[in-house]
């Protein structure tokens, strides 16, 4: 029988650590911290000799090793824009604006007024009537309103002579929304809303600070505010004098809030000036001198400060920097994913020992890889051709999609973070190196989430080649560093590294999974596959509990989708957690066809072995077929630390009927030698299992299964599994129950329906009142009768 090659023990023993030592932890991030160190320091942190005269152009790039005091014009500029940026807007706040519109207001309509009253001569009956007047003498009082009147308009001012109670209400409705204030430009005030402004009021000479901008009126806003405002103080005006009022009142309102620019500017440039000059000191690893650049005096002083600081000091403060820098970022992203949910993915040390391999070997093949491109870089005639060029073929975006592979998306983006900072350090310190490495390592672990077939490492190559290309792209209309007759070779080149590393995890992906005993979705896909070597064994040798396990295997899968647990690893899982009654398939009810129970000869305490034995036994089978260590916990997890009551309880019987008979004496029976050993279900998808297990076993003994019944067993057997504790470690809530309760239903219910029942034409019976219908008595009772009509049967089927 053919089997997945397996990992000798002594080998597992050394590769995987103790799940829980903290003393592993520690050694381990001493380790990679001492790792970082030696990276780090024989590249970017790397003390070099150096000796250049004025105009002379820089063949590498030279980062200070030690701190040196520059004055900085640079931070002086920008800390000058960032006060300027700070200083308040100054705003005016006309206050005077509101009385000098009534003013006008009722200067206009006195104007009108007048002419209306107008004393005519008599006896002139060509003299112009106060009508007349009034039209002629319209544009004094346009001119003295300060806004044109339409001709119909007028007609009403005219026949409501000017009112005075209008020009009060015109007058009311400007007041109130001028006091509250109209901007210019709103859109423009609001941009000042994170610091608010400095309001300048014209006749108090006063300012005043304002945040909430959000009152003021703009222009379009106070023109709806008019009608608001206007609509209780003009209830009772006819209506056609009411749209008269709303129509001046809007067109006579003007802001009343304008920005005051000499002021600003002065306020801006006072805080430009309390800016004092920078000095800051040069931390050791700042870049000094850039590779091409012509070198000047400045740049001399700098260089001869640097020699003279460094002669006569050892490295050891930046191997000691450098072990810090690893250990902290190693500490900080193990913090962060060893105490998340789910436990966190980091708190098993076999998961940190990975992750921390996996982040030293990548360092290790960028460092080679920057040795390797200055190499190239230097014996190449194409300008294209740098080490930064070279490094786009290199397939590191690999170990990104290995750690989202084994882990997951979170733990990646972690990885490629800190892999991507420490191979821009590598790299000199190059910012274009550091954002192409976090883009394209973030991205190749996107592409290879939920990877469930091998043809996904060659999609997700492909994908991550393509999108190198337009990063590449990006990078160099941004820094223009690539000269665009070279792109043709560059993109090339970060094609391949895309590709090249879809098909290195392919290829790295089936060792790690051996080395590590970890289990991922392919090989979970694998093991469901019903023609497995296992599961066709299981068919065999134990056809009941075969047929159990995929029913087992369906009502987790339906369960662990409903709540959002992984819905293969349950149903594989469910498949795969009774594989050990194949050492002992007759001692099992679901495998007893001739209606002998061998237990019925055993005494309650060895039939309790038989059954815990088949746990043991199938984590055994499980190490054998090398199914993983998932398929072995759900093994070993899901009966938990459940009591067998059935014998627990005969055993009891058998004491008590045995302290009965004279000279007997009834011995205590131990209720441990009747449990599982457990563990109890550590994982949500375990639990399913669990409960799975339970109640599909349990539905077989009704002997009308209706989904009422179905629900009400469920129910009991779920709430008595809770209140054991037995879910206690799974992280399953009652929400989730809850859902599962259902799609259990769903499952059981579609298994277990009621069937029509057809009349036979023959003997009247019904077709449906075969043996596998009826109870076991009435069951048995039917074989001598099939065996007598059996032989006509055979015959009426050959005659058509």
């Amino acid at each position: 029988m053919q089997r997945d090659v397996m990992m000798p023990d002594y080998l597992k023993k050394v590769l995987i650590p103790p799940p829980k030592s903290q003393f592993f932890r520690w050694i381990l991030l001493v380790i990679t911290a001492l790792v970082f160190s030696l990276i780090l320091s024989l590249s970017s942190f790397k003390v070099h000799e150096y000796s250049y005269k004025p105009g002379d152009v820089a063949t590498e790039n030279i980062k200070a090793p030690k701190n040196l005091l520059i004055k900085d014009e640079r931070a002086t500029k920008e800390r000058k824009i960032q006060a300027e940026k700070k200083a308040l807007t100054v705003y005016d706040y006309n206050d005077l604006l509101a009385d000098k519109i009534t003013m006008r207001l009722a200067s206009s309509f006195e104007i009108a007024r007048k002419m209306l009253n107008t004393k005519l001569p008599k006896g002139q009956p060509h003299a112009k009537s106060r009508h007349d007047l009034l039209w002629e003498n319209k544009d004094k009082f346009e001119q003295a309103l300060g806004i044109s009147v339409s001709n119909g308009a007028f007609r009403i001012l005219e026949k409501e002579k000017f009112s005075k109670n209008i020009e009060q209400l015109i007058a009311g409705i400007v007041k109130k929304i001028l006091a509250n204030g109209v901007v210019a430009d709103k859109e423009a005030l609001l941009k000042e809303g994170n610091k608010g402004i400095i309001l300048s009021w014209v006749s108090e000479q006063r300012d005043e600070v304002v945040t909430n901008l959000r009152k003021f009126y703009g222009p379009s806003q106070a023109q709806i505010m008019v009608r608001v405002i206007g609509e209780p103080m003009l209830k009772n005006v006819d209506y056609t004098v009411k749209n008269l009022i709303v129509d001046i009142a809007q067109r006579l309102i003007q802001p009343n809030i304008t920005l005051n620019i000499d002021k600003t500017e002065k306020r801006r440039q006072d805080a430009k000036q309390s800016i004092s000059q920078v000095a800051y000191e040069v931390k050791k690893g700042e870049m000094i001198l850039r590779e091409g650049q012509r070198i000047t005096d400045l740049d001399l002083l700098k260089l001869n400060a640097l020699k003279e600081e460094a002669k006569g000091n050892s490295s050891f403060a930046s191997t000691f920097g450098a072990a810090l820098l690893g250990a902290l970022l190693f500490f900080v992203v193990y913090l962060r994913n060893s105490q998340s949910k789910k436990k966190g993915v980091l708190s098993d040390n076999k998961n940190l020992l990975f992750f921390a391999s996996m982040l030293c070997f990548s360092l290790v093949v960028a460092r080679l890889s920057f040795s390797v491109g200055v190499a190239l870089a230097s014996s190449s005639s194409s300008s294209a051709i740098t080490p930064q060029t070279i490094f786009l073929a290199i397939p590191l975006a690999s170990s990104a999609m290995i750690v989202c592979l084994f882990m997951d998306i979170e733990l990646a983006a972690s990885f490629a973070l800190v892999l991507s900072l420490c191979t821009g350090a590598i790299y000199n310190n190059s910012f274009e190196v550091s954002v192409y490495s976090i883009l394209n390592f973030t991205m190749a672990a996107y592409w290879m989430q939920h990877c469930r077939e091998r043809k996904v490492f060659i999609k997700a190559g492909m994908k991550l080649g393509l999108f190198n290309m337009a990063l590449i792209t990006a990078l160099n209309l941004y820094f223009g560093k690539i000269p665009w007759a070279g792109m043709i070779t560059v993109l090339g080149l970060a094609f391949f590294g895309g590709i090249f590393s879809g098909i290195l995890t392919a290829g790295i992906a089936p060792i790690i999974e051996m080395v590590f005993d970890y289990t991922t979705d392919i090989k979970l896909l694998e093991l469901s596959n019903l023609d497995q070597p296992l599961l066709k064994r299981l068919m065999l040798e134990a056809p009941g509990t075969y047929h159990h396990s995929l029913v087992v295997g369906a009502m987790a899968e339906a369960a662990a989708s409903e709540i959002g647990a992984n819905p293969l690893l349950a149903r594989v899982c469910g498949y795969y957690h009774d594989i050990g009654k194949i050492k002992k398939p007759l001692y099992f009810i679901e495998n007893i066809r001739d209606g002998k129970n061998k237990h019925d000869k055993l005494a309650p305490s060895m039939s309790s072995l038989i059954l815990i034995s088949h746990v043991k036994e199938g984590v055994e089978i499980a190490r054998q077929y090398r199914l993983g260590k998932a398929i072995e916990d759900a093994i070993q997890q899901h009966h938990g630390t459940r009591l067998i009551s059935y014998f627990y309880e005969k055993a009891k019987r058998q004491q008590e009927e045995a302290g009965r008979h004279p000279g007997g004496k009834e011995q205590e029976v131990n209720m441990d030698d009747f449990r599982y050993p457990g563990p109890m279900p550590q994982t949500r998808e375990v639990g399913i299992v669990m409960l799975a297990d339970e109640i599909e076993a349990a539905a077989r003994t009704l002997e009308s299964p209706t989904p009422s019944r179905l629900q009400g067993l469920m129910q009991n057997l779920i709430n008595k599994t809770f209140s054991e504790g037995q879910l206690n470690d799974c992280e399953l809530t009652l929400k989730d129950l809850n859902k599962i309760a259902k799609s259990f239903n769903t499952i059981l219910s579609g298994i277990y329906h009621n069937r029509i029942e057809y009349p036979d034409r023959e003997n009247g019976k019904k077709k449906n009142e075969s043996p596998d219908k009826k109870q076991p008595s009435q069951a048995s009772s039917s074989v001598g009768s099939d065996k007598k009509t059996g032989e006509s049967h055979l015959k009426r089927l050959g005659q058509s």
